[in-house]
């Protein structure tokens, strides 16, 4: 492994990922936008591998999703074909969908994702799929969180003020990852032989929403009042955010897709298949995750 491209390679995972591969001495190929296929076969060609991480999370518009977790991984996948090298694409646990932690998913379920933003992170492993030339490998991830990660800032942020809305669905459980052993999960990935294989990442401990606002909640140092929300006012905040989506051209904090996720029974996955396969097991526990979050927020300033 001496010559990486990566797709985006300036977002939250993909910071995290070059700084890893520079520090072993590896060369990594930044592939910027715009995405175009002209640039990709330059930047693939003479690459040991490509890791694709680039996609949209968040989107008004369901179109949106597909021009980017659709369209630009068939441009990607084409261009790794064309190029010979091995691709490790970045997925979700939302392409496979909701599960509680008394029957976590496994990757040989039959997906079933619920959201606009898993629909299109499954059509993207199915155009693999269906590439039989294509050595590749499916990583679907689940809730990252660590320094850099912007999504769950506002949390902090609600801490520090000193009130945390607790919404969901009661009972819900989550499988989470910090970044951090997400990124061993990559570099396993590419140093591994294995090829056409779809893998879930996270951790093997499922928690609960209480528990990662409780861990919020220590990582500020704050003693901020953890208030559940009715499922019934969140359905409402719901709708409320998508006529103001609609009207702003803007994705609001609350949204259908967001209630959709909310309402579900949990979203948790075996991984079993990341020890067996990868020999990876995460080893970041949640608490010291989190409060490693904070510390990098407040260094940045954005606490």
């Amino acid at each position: 492994m001496t010559r990486i491209a990566v797709t985006g390679a300036t977002g939250f995972i993909g910071r995290h990922l070059v700084a890893d591969l520079v520090a072993r001495g590896v060369e990594v190929v930044a592939v910027g936008r715009p995405l175009e296929r002209a640039a990709l076969a330059r930047a693939f060609t003479g690459a040991d591998a490509v890791v694709h991480l680039a996609g949209v999370v968040s989107a008004v518009r369901e179109r949106d999703f597909s021009a980017v977790n659709v369209d630009l991984t068939r441009a990607v996948a084409d261009s790794a074909r064309a190029a010979g090298v091995r691709l490790i694409h970045m997925s979700s646990l939302a392409a496979a969908g909701p599960a509680p932690r008394s029957a976590p998913r496994s990757e040989d379920d039959p997906p079933a994702p619920v959201t606009p933003y898993g629909r299109s992170k499954l059509e993207g492993e199915r155009l693999l799929n269906a590439m039989p030339e294509l050595r590749w490998m499916i990583v679907r991830p689940a809730i990252v969180y660590g320094p850099g990660d912007r999504a769950m800032l506002p949390l902090f942020r609600l801490a520090r003020r000193g009130v945390l809305p607790l919404v969901g669905r009661p009972g819900a459980a989550y499988t989470v990852m910090h970044v951090a052993d997400l990124i061993r999960t990559i570099v396993a990935a590419l140093e591994s032989g294995v090829d056409r294989d779809t893998i879930f990442a996270g951790h093997p401990r499922p928690v609960s929403a209480r528990e990662i606002l409780e861990g919020v909640r220590a990582a500020v140092g704050g003693t901020a009042r953890i208030v559940s929300v009715p499922m019934a006012l969140t359905r409402i905040a719901a709708l409320a955010g998508d006529i103001g989506g609609r009207i702003s051209g803007r994705l609001l904090l609350m949204n259908g897709s967001r209630y959709v996720e909310l309402s579900a029974e949990g979203f948790v996955c075996r991984v079993d298949r990341l020890r067996d396969h990868l020999g990876i097991v995460a080893q970041v526990e949640l608490r010291e995750g989190l409060a490693g979050a904070a510390a990098w927020y407040r260094e940045q300033g954005w606490l």
